[in-house]
């Protein structure tokens, strides 16, 4: 029946870098499908994946590989036969995810398929010969790039500032109120931010240690390949332990990339934060001046009020003259009737 793929998924592939073995290089321009196939007439499991009529991939699943995750949606496996690292850099950690399920389950597939064959041979006394065949062609629709790096954090909205100018004391008053519980809440996200950072600090060190410790190892492993290599020539068992050494020398610098990249989002998260800080400056600067307004107006109202209460009493004094003024105008009336009646009756007399 031959190969029949039994898994797909879309991932950016990577490959070591050959020469220095520590970098990443991209073998595909997008994202491209990866397929897991199951060659039913070998009885093997195998990782293919082409751009156009190129195979980036073809790798056959033993059960000595391991692939592991070195981030949130990044993922490697070494293949001896190919005689390197892959890497693939998926768009979620769902797809990693999966994918490493289906890893783990086809390996030990392998592993299941390997020990019947040897029960086979063992009971016919006849050794199983490999061919390889040519990869199945695997068509892919999507167009989408796939970033390693882990996304930064939004940033929040950016409070609008008032645009009209306040005139009353009491409208003054609320945008202050309001400024203050934008900052205060500017305030506790900054609080917030300064112990993310405080703790990425803190594990940005030790990643650093671990990096050095690496690098470390790394190089002590290749000057013990150096080494075995002049001691022993082409000794069986010393090419043996070369293997093993590459293979972890492989996976240590796999970390170190790993870790770079999350250096490299560290880096990004303490940029956000500064913006953050010179967010809540800008806001204490627009509060103080709104404050500094606030007491403008409150010492203006204040002048008003004293203005007012100088001409309430300025009033009274008025009324009170008037009233005086009204009661000698009723004295002096009653007094002109009385010399008006004494003079009517001088004149009856007369």
């Amino acid at each position: 029946m031959g190969e029949q793929p039994i898994f797909s998924t879309r991932a950016h592939i990577f490959q070591i870098d050959p020469t220095t073995k520590k970098n990443w290089l991209a073998t595909s321009k997008q994202a491209v499908t990866v397929s897991y196939f199951f060659d039913s007439t070998r009885n093997v499991y195998r990782i293919i994946s082409l751009e156009g009529s190129k195979a980036i991939i073809n790798s056959t699943i033993t059960p000595n590989m391991t692939f592991t995750k070195t981030s949130q949606k990044f993922g490697q496996w070494a293949d001896s036969r190919a005689n390197t690292v892959y890497g693939l850099g998926f768009s979620s950690e769902s797809q990693l995810s999966k994918f490493a399920e289906k890893f783990a389950e086809f390996k030990e597939a392998a592993r299941l398929a390997k020990e019947k064959s040897h029960e086979k041979m063992e009971l016919t006394s006849t050794p199983s010969q490999e061919s390889p065949l040519p990869p199945d062609s695997v068509n892919g629709t999507e167009d989408e790039r796939v970033t390693v790096d882990t996304p930064q954090p939004p940033e929040p909205p950016r409070p609008e500032p008032p645009h009209n100018a306040l005139t009353f004391s009491h409208s003054s008053s609320s945008i202050g109120k309001h400024l203050e519980a934008e900052l205060a809440a500017l305030k506790g996200n900054n609080a917030k931010l300064t112990a993310a950072l405080l703790e990425s600090t803190a594990n940005v060190k030790q990643w650093k240690q671990q990096l050095a410790a690496y690098q470390e190892e790394a190089d002590r492993l290749h000057k013990r390949v150096t080494e075995l290599e002049c001691v022993s020539g082409q000794s069986t068992a010393v090419k043996s332990e070369k293997t093993q050494l590459n293979r972890t020398i492989e996976e240590l610098e796999a970390s170190l990339k790993a870790k770079e990249d999350e250096l490299e989002c560290l880096k990004a998260e303490m940029q956000s934060a500064n913006q953050f800080q010179s967010q809540r400056d800008s806001l204490a600067q627009k509060l103080q001046a709104v404050e500094r307004r606030n007491e403008a107006l409150e010492a203006q109202l204040g002048e008003l009020e004293q203005r007012v209460e100088g001409q309430q009493r300025e009033r009274e004094l008025f009324r009170q003259s008037l009233r005086s003024l009204l009661q000698l105008l009723d004295g002096k009336i009653f007094e002109l009737n009385e010399l008006r009646d004494a003079l009517a009756k001088l004149l009856e007399c007369s």
